[in-house]
């Protein structure tokens, strides 16, 4: 077979199914035959490594960490939008425009929904995405193209390919649904929570690893090329058409307006529709359609004239706190929820709002019986802006935090300095059912057959109390359970047993050690390999990895020393539960269990890309001469570090000898 067909193929295959499902949600293939397909060509790139291309659909799965972001300096800017905010504003708009151009002849416009997201641009040769970057301040943006790769509805190739140099304007989110099974997965590893979509798309495009970027539920709609004339374009409607031929997605909420009291009219539709979306929008952008007059319009110094942002007022209401309860999360923090009179919040009742912790109840003075200021953040999450002092009664009652737990009357801590009050209780049930729920959710080990309200009837029953306690379940245990049946229990049995062997960063993910996101779990993956390592590692070998910061050291230290989690531990090895390095499978690359540390000044490389090529080829990064450093690599003026090394016995190379060790030219001896 012709190999280097074969590829193409597939990856004109995998593109058209890929657009046809998270563009057009119209999948013409079931998900099992795309996964065949796209195996087929992961083994083809494999075995042919030279045939890997930068527009393949293998590249989507996120590359190697960084150390930072670079810049990138664009041709055209990226500008700002002058706001309006009624119709007079519009009015007022219009006005402009007509008198700066000296015409009778009112134009027509776009508009289109303003996603609540992050701008990004898009930059094709030939073709091909060959990088992406931030709006930044307009003119300099972030370097985020292994990010934007990740982003399934983004093409990584064009239907056209004779264009040259494209740059293409959009915006990444996160519709409402993927926003809210974030926070969930966030809340139930102990992780602060988004503030909003927004900031979920932009805090998931600037993680430096594009692996977790590639987890995250992004999409993304186009709405601008850099340079039309180079589309043959004349009009903005136009260029939306030829980007929706070049598999773009493209809002289907654009209307096309013949002057600015149709402009005004969907505007108030958008206002009445924003809420049925699926994803957040904060306004309408109105964009003059000609090309020539947006052209002769020309801009200002930060916004051009042929465009304006309308915005949606803020999305306020009044109600009031009935009660406060107090729930116990999986880490044992309290938090805080207002239960309100029901109340419309821009379309949505709210009967509901967190109130965070003791600290912010006391900053807001907030008592049972207040009347409130409610308000949606970022349209989704309810949240008390403050209280009305002057419609309290003489009846209200601070709220106070308890002395003891709500689920187990244990006294509760609430650390010097710190916010959040927790119940350190290690068997407090409302801890264990959650830390049961998170271990089995998608943000754990995603155990089919294994969700929330199954896991609830299994603690309940007495089946589960300790997490090794779901390997050990029986098809004797389900079946006779209210609502189980033969295909129920054997597909838990299925999914227990495929999950016995973990990745190890997703298996310490899903035990829910304090301060161990996905980030630190990786980390730690890539520093020791193995479960039985990490155990026994102390808590200054931990802070001699670079990433990893004293909070999580000593968390994890704590966390492993526990005799309650190493007896947890093994009860998991007597189930059979073998967590297991990504890596172990891969080959030993050139640097692979090499600790190395840069000093003084470097000629030939920036001291980021020296990082990047360690980590590249399986080494790792010291943050200063331990013991675990295995190599010094020294520039010129090398200073204190040098000595130090020397005095150690530790290796040590120049520059020139590294790059060497790099291109073959030399062992690592």
């Amino acid at each position: 077979m012709d190999m280097e067909r074969r590829l193409e193929e597939l990856r004109h295959l995998l593109a058209e199914h890929s657009h046809r499902y998270y563009v057009l949600d119209d999948p013409l293939i079931s998900d099992g035959e795309y996964d065949r397909l796209f195996q087929e060509l992961l083994a083809i790139e494999k075995e042919y490594p030279h045939l890997v291309t930068a527009d393949s659909p293998s590249q989507r799965g996120g590359g190697v960490a960084l150390d930072k972001f670079s810049q990138v300096e664009r041709r055209i800017p990226m500008l700002s939008l002058e706001n309006a905010f009624g119709d007079q504003d519009l009015f007022d708009f219009e006005d402009r425009l007509l008198r700066f151009l000296r015409i009778d002849k009112k134009p027509d416009y776009i508009a289109e929904p303003k996603l609540d997201g992050l701008a990004v641009e898009l930059v094709y040769e030939d073709g091909v995405l060959v990088q992406g970057s931030t709006r930044g301040d307009g003119s300099v943006g972030e370097d985020i193209s292994a990010q934007l790769r990740t982003v399934s509805a983004i093409p990584l190739r064009l239907k056209r390919v004779d264009i040259g140099r494209l740059e293409v304007r959009g915006e990444v989110f996160m519709d409402r649904e993927g926003f809210e099974a974030l926070n969930r997965s966030r809340a139930e590893q102990g992780e602060p929570l988004f503030a909003n979509p927004r900031n979920a798309a932009a805090g998931s495009l600037r993680q430096l690893d594009p692996k977790i970027t590639a987890r995250r539920p992004l999409r993304f709609f186009v709405y601008a090329v850099a340079r039309p004339v180079e589309t043959g374009c004349k009009t903005q409607q136009e260029v939306l058409d030829f980007l929706a031929k070049q598999e773009f997605p493209v809002n289907p909420e654009i209307v096309h307006c013949s002057d600015i009291h149709r402009v005004i009219q969907r505007f108030r539709e958008l206002s009445d529709l924003r809420h049925d979306l699926d994803y957040e929008i904060d306004g309408m952008v109105v964009k003059v359609n000609d090309f020539a007059l947006q052209e002769r319009l020309g801009a200002k110094a930060r916004a051009p004239r042929w465009a304006i942002a309308c915005k949606f007022p803020a999305v306020q209401a009044t109600s009031k706190i009935l009660e406060v309860n107090f729930q116990v999360g999986r880490t044992g923090a309290i938090t805080p929820v207002a239960i309100l009179e029901p109340v419309d919040v821009g379309g949505v009742m709210v009967s509901r709002a967190t109130l965070h912790n003791g600290d912010e109840i006391l900053r807001k003075d907030l008592h049972i019986g207040d009347t409130v200021l409610i308000q949606r953040a970022g349209d989704v999450i309810p949240e008390i802006v403050k209280a009305v002092p002057e419609k309290r009664q003489d009846s209200a009652v601070p709220i106070r935090i308890p002395d003891d737990c709500p689920e187990c009357s244990h006294p509760l801590q609430k650390p010097e300095g710190g916010a959040v009050t927790r119940c350190v209780n290690p068997h407090c049930p409302a801890q264990r059912l959650r830390s049961l729920v998170h271990f089995c959710s998608k943000a754990g080990l995603d155990i089919d057959g294994l969700g929330k309200k199954s896991v609830e009837q299994l603690f309940t029953e007495g089946l589960i109390q300790d997490l090794p306690d779901i390997f050990n379940l029986s098809h004797e245990d389900l079946v006779g359970l209210d609502g189980w049946g033969e295909k129920s229990a054997e597909k838990l049995l299925l999914g227990t047993t495929a999950a016995k062997t973990p990745p190890l960063a997703r298996f310490l993910v899903a035990l829910g050690i304090r301060y161990v996101g996905e980030v630190t779990a990786e980390l730690l993956e890539r520093s020791y390999q193995s479960l039985e390592k990490l155990q026994s590692v102390t808590r200054e070998e931990f802070l001699e990895v670079e990433g990893l910061g004293e909070q999580a050291a000593s968390s994890i230290v704590d966390y492993f020393s526990d005799p309650a989690v190493q007896e947890m531990m093994e009860k998991f090895n007597r189930a059979g539960v073998r967590p297991r390095a990504t890596s172990e499978k891969e080959e030993k690359l050139l640097l692979s269990g090499e600790v190395l540390l840069f000093t003084g000044t470097l000629k030939k490389l920036s001291r980021t890309e020296a990082k990047k090529l360690v980590k590249e080829n399986g080494g790792q990064i010291a943050s200063g001469i331990t013991r675990k450093l295995t190599c010094l690599v020294v520039g010129e003026k090398p200073g204190s570090k040098l000595k130090k090394a020397q005095h150690l016995g530790k290796k040590i190379v120049t520059e020139d000898e590294f790059l060497k060790l790099l291109n073959g030219e030399s062992d690592y001896s």
